[in-house]
């Protein structure tokens, strides 16, 4: 009988690599490159610093004058949010 060895899980090499914002993305998490995870993790930082999410719906996230033009509208909900954030990044 083989054995199969356990092996550790790596991450996907497409959420390592770095993607760069554009200006309107990097006016709420800086200019410089850093991987889809970082990105997304970065976003919520400054949501939660700035107390956006809707108190009665917690799902849903409220512009500031900074998310405003990265959103398109006043309200996301956070399942929109990765969608919204993608189309910034290249």
């Amino acid at each position: 009988m083989a054995t199969t060895a356990k092996t550790a899980r790596k991450p996907n090499a497409a959420f390592m690599k770095p993607l760069t914002p554009d200006a309107t993305l990097a006016a709420v998490i800086g200019p410089e490159a850093v991987p889809r995870t970082e990105v997304t993790k970065k976003i919520w930082d400054y949501i939660k610093k700035h107390d956006l999410q809707d108190p009665k719906n917690r799902r849903n996230i409220n512009a500031d004058d900074k998310l405003r033009p990265l959103f398109g509208k006043e309200q996301v909900s956070m399942f929109e949010l990765t969608k919204l954030v993608n189309a910034h990044l290249k």
